[in-house]
């Protein structure tokens, strides 16, 4: 801080005394603990492309894109971190203690059935904290690579989990990572669960991802706790059609085929509104 010259030297002294005290005002301001930078959300009403089957150069127009966290970003789009948080990958058992696999009574593994997932097991908080240390590694990892935003996947698993796990244990294990996320400032989606929307605050979620809403009559479900920040996923034509005659003016939509493939496979498809 400058400070005009005086004619004499006791208005210099009182100048100097002032500006002593000044700056020690702007310091204890402006060196306390910043916050953190807020993170930004992926642009509303934008052309998405969702590519968690493989990565491959974005459609003409494409603005944001998610792709699985363990692909490069789509350079100059925004991109969006896929993260399996809530169930194990098929081939990536042994990579976790096994007293974090959710098991029955009878002691075997309780498995997604649809993709063949066993489902971790986030009883205790201290299960919750050691399952959030090693995905919040891969959050770290998508930051690292410049990703903006995460997609923790499987949010409502406790909904198959033979009644072992609980939305409480959900939403206490997703506050977690929404933590972890902002300090590493990347937004954080929820995924899917709509019947927990109303909780998004309290967690930490900025934006949301749905899959299907058009088809179950959910798209406003979302929207009623989201705005106008979800990105719509539909793997049907109706249902793509549905979600287009409500939202095709406000909301992120994209239709893709079940096994999200590349172009050239047998089964891609993606259309928009």
């Amino acid at each position: 801080m400058s400070v005009r010259r005086s004619a004499s030297r006791r208005l210099l002294l009182a100048a100097l005394a002032s500006a002593l005290a000044v700056t020690a005002v702007y310091t204890a301001v402006h060196n306390s603990a910043p916050a953190a930078a807020a993170a930004t959300l992926p642009p509303t009403h934008a052309k998405f492309d969702y590519q968690i089957g493989g990565p491959y150069t974005p459609p003409s127009g494409v603005q944001v894109v998610t792709r699985d966290r363990t692909a490069p970003i789509a350079a100059g789009l925004y991109n969006i971190c896929y993260v399996n948080a809530f169930q194990v990958q098929p081939g990536e058992q042994g990579q976790w203690a096994s007293d974090l696999l959710l098991r029955d009574a009878q002691g075997n593994l309780v498995i997604d059935e649809d993709w063949g997932e066993p489902l971790l097991d986030l009883r205790t908080a201290d299960k919750r904290t050691r399952v959030a240390a090693k995905v919040n590694g891969w959050i770290d990892g998508c930051a690292a690579k410049g990703y903006k935003a995460i997609e923790p996947d499987n949010y409502d698993s406790y909904t198959r989990s033979k009644n072992l796990l609980t939305a409480s244990h959900a939403k206490a294990y997703l506050k977690l990572l929404a933590t972890h996320s902002h300090s590493k400032n990347l937004a954080i989606a929820q995924k899917n669960t709509v019947e927990l929307a109303g909780d998004r605050q309290s967690i930490g979620l900025d934006f949301a991802v749905a899959e299907e809403c058009g088809e179950w009559d959910e798209c406003q479900d979302y929207v009623n706790a989201f705005g106008n920040n979800v990105i719509v996923i539909e793997y049907t034509d109706a249902g793509r059609r549905t979600a287009c005659a409500g939202f095709k003016n406000t909301l992120t939509i994209v239709q893709r085929d079940v096994a999200v493939s590349t172009p050239g496979s047998s089964g891609y498809v993606r259309k928009t509104c």
